[in-house]
């Protein structure tokens, strides 16, 4: 699990999009399992990814077929399964229609931990190998956040993460932070070696707890 940390605007966003090539590199390349992702088609290179973003796209369908977005061929219990997972198939369960209850345009219907949760559901669903989580938490009560955070730490299984947050709570047990300013990595390491060190990452912490 890696981490990318830094202030708004410093890039973190921006590296995270060239993994599954929505840009290119400048320069330099981007090796993917040993392979630079020039050579590997998009289909694969998207095949081996989940991307769970801060606003995912949620569509004016059913919300059980906006969970099988993961996988088309997926039967209705791998759904129901994916869902379980991801902490939201008690609500599903609540609505008139369950699974087959429409969510309106951009899922009007549903609360912003709602959206997410379906968001998890998918990429649980579409199981791929490398996953990519930009800020999935940020905008998040206290209560979808735990949620949240329980759904994730099943997802994290058995898989290559790499986790941008502004919550703190999501990176404490990353196998490496990357601190980012400026488009540059300014520091690395994991948490407790990068609170001892009176650099950025220390500041962005500590002004967190200030805000809270």
């Amino acid at each position: 699990m890696l981490a990318l940390v830094g202030p708004s605007g410093s890039g973190k966003s921006t590296i995270a999009s060239l993994i599954p090539r929505f840009y290119d590199p400048t320069s330099g390349q981007i090796l993917f399992n040993g392979n630079p992702i020039n050579n590997l088609s998009l289909e694969y290179l998207r095949r081996e990814i989940s991307y769970v973003p801060q606003t995912p796209q949620i569509f004016s369908c059913s919300i059980g077929d906006n969970i099988r977005y993961g996988r088309l061929d997926a039967t209705e219990s791998d759904v129901i399964e994916a869902a379980k997972t991801a902490n939201i198939h008690q609500f599903i369960s609540s609505l008139t229609d369950g699974y087959n209850t429409r969510v309106g345009d951009k899922g009007i219907m549903l609360s912003g931990g709602e959206r997410q949760r379906v968001a998890i559901a998918r990429a649980i669903l579409k199981n791929a190998n490398f996953l990519i989580l930009d800020e999935a938490t940020s905008s998040l009560d206290s209560e979808n956040e735990f949620l949240i955070k329980q759904a994730l730490e099943r997802l994290f299984e058995s898989r290559t993460t790499m986790v941008i947050a502004h919550r703190l709570s999501t990176i404490l047990d990353a196998n490496r932070v990357l601190v980012i300013k400026d488009g540059q990595i300014k520091q690395s390491g994991v948490h407790q070696e990068l609170m001892s060190q009176n650099g950025l990452y220390k500041t962005l912490v500590e002004y967190q707890f200030l805000g809270q």
